[in-house]
């Protein structure tokens, strides 16, 4: 599937890639079943004893059924024998058309330019035999007056109900193999890609990372974000003006893109409508420390929409040696423990200690954690479940439930088959990855994850990995950075309103935007992958549904009711307020209408109530007020996921208008930043998307002078400018880049400092000037005090060794004033 980003970081279909590859790709014409209430059909739940050839999927329930056999009763009261054998088939056949998939087509109800019809489109020989015995029914069926005056003149009455596209007309649709086939299932490309649509839910929020319900029954759902905000929203999408939390005081994080440092994770107790206490996983520095903190609250005895501030107790502190694998979940599984998942201290590679942190079970970093906070309001704050599974075992932490992990990027429990409970319990997780692979596991007790040994399922420290005593357990699914760089784990499909989703692993990817399932095969036990991709023609074509979603894909999420919403941006940064959250939809089918229904317990608001207002729109559909004529289609071209399609210049051409767009959005966005604790990161887990550029040397800017070892130079910024650039040094007689670990500001105030600047306004990591390709890689692990006269003098690695790539060559941006000038 071709994605395409616009200004902001929606992906959607791009126009100007149709366009591109227009000579060998035509679109199919898009299929469409529709109800007359603009909302897809479904299974009823009840058999229908009138429209019976509906009873296995289309537009009525039995309700319904019985309403359109008490009128065609009403009707054939009129028919004396002769009507009766000749009409009642033809009245039975039109009124059980307002329950055919195909229903708003039928009656004209997609477009809103013309009235519903009274009597569905018909095809031309239909409507000939219709009139020519039954006409006198017209009136008894339709109030139309225009039918009226028609009645009198064949020709005219059948002009009057054809339909534009003889397709659609009943009853060829019956026969139409192209409209019929599949009908009911999710429907896919010839690549297999699914087609789902989307309904915008909350907007304008800051990184929003967790979405969470507290099982309360009133349907509430909070929406945290990175900077120390938590929000309440109620069932009808409004938002309280006042926030449920707010630590943006004690949180560290900062506006930098790809910092995840902040708040990073939040649960209710599985008794929070008795006890009111929540738990909160957020980022602080203590001193010259940065930690993870996981701390409880309780909500405020006098506002069941505000948390009380005042009961925070810090459960667990944990030392981070570096700014990045912070891990961020926390949630209540079903044995009613509280999980905890920490990354493993940052940095590439794991490397603390001799096995690293991961490895490591006296370590609680690259954990799994379960505890037990229950009965905590006298004595220890937590206690050890009698069942963890190294309690017993020397130097071990009792917390460690699992371990070998990287950095867990959410979790979730599956709620188990609404019916048979089937997977009820399992412990879903995404685990980002370092050079190559990204993982989805499933979390079992005592079980190593394999990391630093392996990375997905190839071995990363080939002695680590070589060792049997390993005894690690692999992941379900891994795929490759050509697919994207970083996993956002989601959930198993479990809710209601659309029965084909059950059981479906829904998640995606933070850096490619990629929308990805996974199905159990109940009999191999494998699971089989399927990409997720934004309906296209008119598949979204129902009011209020989306095709498009900002590219950053930070976090998934589920409502008290089981469905499932993910939260993504247009700009990965703390304080920018492009995140927006999405329901995820099937189109080709939906839960009987009051199957789903639930009556939420009532909140009493004592704040403003902000209505949501909805900003995202349907894009690349014009809906037509004519069908077009279905033809056979000719299969679209979709590169899959690891093959190229297109020429190493035609993707050179297609980054380059990406990168373009981002630094237009880069250019817009401007944001108010909140108070809060900011401290610029040592390292970030996300990478940016490349950008690219040239060196002032290839534009003719050569150095005037043959340079001193240690001297410094800026590169790849597209617009020229001195003050920014990727940062490459010599030594050692060549030129080469700098590796972004440990790379902070106090080493970009020195590259400033030599540079002629006062100030270094950021440092910038993974290539976010470009790649340095043409380089060696000459220093890693720079720490700078700050006053060092070149970069040389700072502590680093030998020249030329190092563990990195390209994707992270540092960067910097300096002025002579202390702000940056966009």
């Amino acid at each position: 599937m071709w994605y395409f980003c616009d200004i902001l970081g929606r992906v959607r279909h791009s126009p100007f890639i149709g366009l591109y590859l227009l000579g060998f790709w035509i679109a199919p014409v898009s299929l469409h079943p529709q109800c007359l209430d603009f909302k897809p059909p479904f299974k009823p739940q009840e058999d229908l004893q009138f429209c019976a050839m509906y009873r296995n999927f289309g537009c009525c329930d039995s309700a319904k059924d019985q309403e359109l056999m008490a009128k065609f009763y009403k009707i054939v009261d009129n028919f004396d024998n002769y009507a009766y054998a000749n009409c009642a088939g033809y009245v039975q056949d039109l009124l059980c058309q307002e329950c055919s998939p195909y229903a708003a087509h039928l009656f004209d109800a997609e477009d809103p330019s013309t009235p519903i019809r009274t009597i569905p489109g018909l095809c031309p020989d239909y409507c000939s035999q219709f009139w020519l015995k039954c006409r006198s029914t017209i009136t008894l069926l339709s109030d139309d007056l225009q039918l009226a005056q028609a009645k009198p003149d064949q020709v005219h009455f059948c002009q009057h109900l054809e339909l534009e596209d003889p397709d659609y007309c009943y009853p060829h649709l019956l026969s139409n193999q192209q409209l019929t086939q599949n009908l009911g299932h999710v429907r896919a490309d010839p690549e297999g890609c699914l087609q789902l649509c989307l309904e915008e839910v909350a907007n304008g929020l800051r990184n929003p990372l967790a979405m969470v319900h507290a099982n309360d029954g009133t349907h509430r759902f909070f929406i945290a974000e990175q900077v120390g905000l938590v929000w309440t929203y109620l069932p009808d999408r409004s938002k309280l003006e006042k926030p449920f939390l707010n630590i943006t005081k004690a949180v560290l994080t900062s506006p930098w893109e790809g910092d995840e440092r902040g708040f990073l994770g939040l649960t209710f107790h599985p008794n929070y409508k008795y006890n009111g206490k929540l738990y909160v996983y957020y980022s602080v520095e203590i001193g010259f420390d940065e930690r993870i903190r996981v701390s409880e609250f309780r909500v405020s005895p006098g506002d069941m929409n505000v948390v009380d501030h005042a009961s925070e107790r810090i459960i667990l502190e944990v030392d981070e040696p570096a700014s990045n694998h912070n891990g961020g979940m926390v949630m209540f599984a079903d044995d009613g423990y509280l999980y905890i998942f920490t990354g493993d201290g940052g940095m590439a590679g794991d490397p603390f200690g001799k096995y690293g942190n991961a490895q490591n079970k006296s370590a609680l970093l690259g954990k799994v954690l379960r505890i037990n906070v229950d009965d905590n309001d006298r004595g220890p704050l937590y206690r050890i479940p009698s069942d963890n599974p190294f309690v017993r075992e020397r130097g071990a932490r009792p917390e460690v439930y699992a371990y070998g992990v990287r950095n867990m990027w959410r979790c979730s429990v599956d709620r188990g088959d609404p019916l048979t409970k089937e997977g009820k319990g399992r412990i879903f997780c995404g685990d980002v990855g370092q050079n190559k692979f990204e993982e989805i596991d499933i979390i079992e007790k005592g079980r190593n994850y394999g990391w630093r040994a392996k990375e997905g399922f190839s071995c990363y420290d080939k002695k680590l990995c070589a060792n049997s005593s390993l005894d690690d357990v692999l992941p379900i699914y891994a795929y490759p950075h050509k697919m994207g760089k970083s996993v956002t784990g989601g959930y198993v499909y479990r809710g209601c309103e659309y029965p084909n989703l059950n059981g479906m692993y829904i998640f995606g990817d933070f850096m490619s935007g990629r929308m990805m399932s996974l199905q159990e095969n109940k009999n191999t036990g494998q699971w089989n992958y399927h990409e997720i991709c934004m309906g296209i023609g008119l598949t979204c074509a129902f009011p209020g549904l989306i095709n498009n979603y900002y590219q950053y894909i930070i976090s998934f999420a589920e409502d008290e009711a089981g469905e499932l919403y993910f939260m993504s941006t247009g700009v990965p940064s703390a304080t920018s307020p492009t995140g927006v959250v999405y329901k995820l939809v099937d189109p080709s089918r939906r839960a009987p209408p009051r199957k789903c229904h639930y009556d939420p317990l009532p909140v009493r608001v004592k704040s403003k109530l902000i209505k949501f207002r909805p900003k995202e729109t349907l894009t690349g559909v014009e809906l037509p007020t004519k069908h077009q004529k279905l033809s056979p289609p000719e299969e679209p071209v979709r590169p899959h996921p690891t093959e190229s399609a297109v020429s190493e210049s035609d993707k050179d051409w297609l980054q380059e208008l990406m990168d373009i767009l981002k630094e237009q959005e880069a250019a817009v966005v401007t944001t108010t930043l909140p108070q809060t604790t900011t401290k610029p990161p040592r390292h970030t887990r996300r990478k940016n998307r490349r950008k690219k550029g040239k060196h002032r040397s290839e534009s003719g800017l050569a150095p005037a002078v043959v340079p001193q070892s240690g001297a410094v130079r800026l590169a790849g910024d597209e617009q020229g400018r001195d003050d920014r650039g990727r940062v490459e040094i010599f030594a050692n007689g060549e030129w080469g880049t700098v590796c972004d670990d440990l790379w902070n500001t106090k080493n970009a105030a020195v590259v400033c400092r030599q540079l002629g600047f006062r100030f270094a306004l950021k440092a910038s990591k993974h290539s976010e000037f470009g790649e340095g390709k043409s380089l060696r890689i000459l220093l890693d692990d720079v720490q700078c005090e700050g006053t060092e006269e070149s970069l040389l003098d700072c502590q680093h690695t030998d020249i030329g060794m190092h563990n990195c790539a390209h994707y992270e060559d540092a960067g910097v941006i300096c002025g002579n004033s202390d702000y940056v000038d966009a």
